[in-house]
């Protein structure tokens, strides 16, 4: 470990401390008396602070200070089964919300044709929103759908933010299986400003397709999770020699 690996954890190790001994809800010291009192760089104290801020310890509002909050839950689950959101979150009694909804009816980017097979002068439905749990921002998801598979109409007032219970209750179409890829990455500016988190924060991305028993992509989804509030895990078989 080299001596400025050391002076990172030492101060992680400090700021850890000092915000497991604050009451969530209450506000920490300034920036410049917390730097302080550390013996380090304003800067230094920001980089240290967006790890808990990621980890849903800490939350910072602008002109009012920092404040600890304490997830009083945590969504886990394991990656075998697709479920939405808010079936994991109802399953251990966890409240969450849909936060701002953003319905987009366009023709899709090269990307997103791509993924659904579909050209680029088709027309698509981009469903970004918000989804909120003790107060705060915890993800932030964009679905994609091939507009004969969902239109505007039916985002109507009982939709709670999950396109993939929206499609399972409508029965229409027979969902057979999702393709995910998980990465870690930084918050981009529209994702920091949707999840109150600074640009360059880091967070757990879902890059998804889902498809259809005849194998057609019929939704291709970005999820973005605050690390503090999910913790996933995937049960592995040991291989057989």
């Amino acid at each position: 470990m080299t001596e400025q690996t050391s002076r990172s954890q030492q101060l992680l190790e400090k700021l850890a401390h000092i915000i497991a001994s604050t009451e969530p809800g209450q506000r920490l010291l300034t920036e410049p008396e917390l730097a302080k009192q550390l013996g380090v760089s304003r800067a230094t104290l920001r980089e240290a602070m967006r790890t808990f801020e990621t980890q849903g310890l800490i939350r910072r509002k602008q002109g009012s200070g920092t404040f600890v909050s304490h997830p009083s839950y945590t969504i886990e689950s394991g990656l075998e089964v697709l479920e939405s959101i808010e079936t994991l979150a109802n399953r251990i009694g966890l409240p969450v919300t849909m936060g701002e909804l953003q319905v987009i009816s366009s023709q899709p980017d090269s990307e997103e044709s791509a993924a659904l097979s579909i050209g680029l002068d088709s027309q698509v439905l981009r469903v970004s929103r918000i989804i909120q749990a003790e107060d705060r921002p915890v993800a932030y998801l964009v679905d994609t759908v091939p507009d004969d598979v969902l239109s505007p109409k039916d985002l109507n007032s009982s939709f709670t933010g999950s396109v993939l219970d929206l499609l399972l209750n409508q029965g229409s179409l027979k969902l057979e299986s999702s393709r995910t890829e998980i990465n870690a990455v930084t918050a981009s500016a529209d994702v920091s400003r949707a999840l109150g988190i600074q640009r360059g924060d880091v967070l757990l991305c879902f890059k998804a397709l889902l498809y259809a028993i005849d194998g057609r992509v019929v939704d291709f989804s970005y999820s973005y999770f605050l690390p503090g509030y999910f913790h996933f895990h995937v049960i592995r078989r040991v291989g057989l020699t």
